[in-house]
């Protein structure tokens, strides 16, 4: 299969070159990393004075690249110090020690290194120990509306909208079509992959049934305020005696491989950050679908509100559930320079009911922030009711948020 051009990215890796900086593609396997650093291979492989060493640790061909002294001798015979020399590795996670042979030539004058990983903690721990803040991450998630529709040669339309809603965003579904049941075992197959590679092994779990277990919980209440206490409750009534220590371990785990994301609550009035219950979104809604099963028609609203998510931290904010003290704001945004907005995700609004919620308590928000509500309500493309902007999912996937 071609590997489809995802500009974006490209475009991050470019802008930290040439600066003694080690540039870290990381996200959830499958997401597409291999597939950027490929084009990003295929783009220097055509300069004149570039000597590409690239290593793919999920084929066997490199099998014999175990250790940092391995990647080393690698590195060393394949180097020509009269150009400059691009060291591109994916899933370097499965070289032992492999930071040690990234300290040795990262600051070298003609070295580029360009690297993937599927684990937050081992990336961030293990590289910052030895090179203090000299690498930049950057986050490859699933693919946007936008990019599955490129993917997937599709148009902007409701009936793409809701093959995206359904399927979700792994790049690999171009290879079996939006079939439903092939969709369903690639995305089971995928996510045992995550988790048997990512989390089992490399935490040394024992007690998987409980983790896969957990993890349809997850998929169960995506979006829903829970804690360790309220999981380690409901685990004991369905016959297993675990503890909450456990609970946050595991989910721990589980974002630190990028299949979940956990989502702090913010005290808007108060200014401050809650240290307990938290929101749990799913970095491909597609693989959710897969493990909550049945149809979207009973829990479409969580999906809705798992896209808009991912949707706002691929715009680049920061993102984290707002509390007030009636009621509950789905997503304060904010970014580096200060700004902030809140967001509201719904499925339709229909009713009155439905309207006070979802208005009422962004109106409750004595500030001059910019406060949105996001859904599908039919004939919606974008309103304004008293400051709020109303706007439809699918301009929302395509256009983003008016003012910003």
């Amino acid at each position: 299969m071609k590997d489809i051009n995802r500009q974006e990215y490209l475009d991050k890796i470019e802008k930290y070159l040439g600066k003694d900086t080690i540039i870290i593609l990381t996200g959830q396997r499958r997401v597409g990393k291999s597939a950027i650093l490929r084009l990003f291979k295929h783009k220097v492989e055509a300069l004149a004075d570039a000597n590409v060493i690239y290593i793919n640790k999920e084929k066997k061909e490199y099998d014999a690249i175990r250790t940092y002294s391995d990647l080393n001798d690698y590195i060393d015979e394949r180097r020509d110090h009269s150009k400059t020399n691009y060291i591109l590795i994916d899933e370097i996670q499965e070289i032992k020690e492999f930071e040690k042979s990234v300290r040795s030539y990262y600051e070298d004058e003609d070295i580029e290194i360009i690297i993937t990983g599927s684990n937050s903690k081992m990336l961030s721990s293990d590289l910052s120990t030895l090179i203090g803040g000299r690498y930049k991450e950057i986050y490859i998630q699933a693919l946007s509306y936008k990019e599955f529709m490129d993917f997937h040669q599709l148009p902007d339309s409701d009936e793409t909208l809701s093959k995206y809603i359904r399927f979700g965003g792994l790049p690999g579904l171009v290879k079996f079509g939006l079939d439903e049941q092939d969709a369903s075992e690639y995305q089971m197959d995928v996510y045992s992959t995550v988790l048997l590679k990512d989390v089992i092994m490399r935490n040394q779990i024992r007690n998987v049934p409980f983790l896969e277990n957990l993890v349809r919980f997850l998929a169960d209440n995506t979006g829903k305020i829970i804690s360790a206490n309220s999981i380690a409750k409901y685990m004991k009534s369905q016959g297993e005696s675990i503890t909450s220590t456990i609970v946050i371990n595991y989910t721990k785990f589980l974002c630190e491989a990028y299949i979940i994301h956990k989502v702090d609550r913010f005290d808007i009035h108060g200014r401050r950050i809650f240290e307990s219950n938290d929101k749990f979104y799913f970095e491909d809604h597609g693989i959710r679908n897969a493990l909550a099963g049945g149809s979207r028609e009973g829990d479409i609203e969580k999906v809705i509100e798992n896209i808009v998510y991912n949707q706002l931290v691929r715009m680049g904010y920061k993102v984290m559930v707002g509390q007030l003290q009636a009621g509950e704001i789905d997503f304060v945004c904010t970014r580096p320079e200060g700004n902030r907005i809140y967001v509201q995700a719904s499925y339709i609004i229909m009713d009155d009911n439905t309207r006070r919620r979802e208005f009422g308590n962004l109106h409750s928000i004595n500030d001059n922030y910019p406060k949105y509500v996001v859904s599908m309500t039919p004939l919606v493309s974008l309103s304004d009711d008293n400051g709020i902007y109303h706007l439809s999912l699918r301009r929302f996937l395509t256009e983003g948020l008016p003012n910003q």
